[in-house]
């Protein structure tokens, strides 16, 4: 008899979501807080808590990347308003 091996539940593929930037951005978060809820629970193997350390890597990047363009965009929507008040 052979036994069968139950896969714990997969957590959102590395692609990027559907969606918006901010919906990107949200989903993202939301995937690495549920990584970080699993990992402090330290009940994963180790092979397990490499595979989601470097998909919170690559999430945490992500946020970084997405914070920094919409950081950009206010600047450029701010920048014209700078520019009139100078004058």
């Amino acid at each position: 008899m052979s036994k069968k091996t139950v896969a714990a539940p997969e957590l959102a593929a590395p692609s990027e979501p559907p969606g918006d930037p901010v919906t990107r951005f949200e989903s993202s978060l939301k995937e690495l807080d549920e990584i970080v809820a699993r990992m402090e629970r330290g009940d994963l193997p180790l092979e397990e808590s490499l595979r989601l350390f470097e998909r919170g890597v690559a999430l945490t990047r992500e946020c970084r990347e997405a914070l920094a363009t919409a950081e950009l965009r206010v600047k450029n929507l701010l920048a014209p308003e700078a520019d009139a008040g100078a004058e």
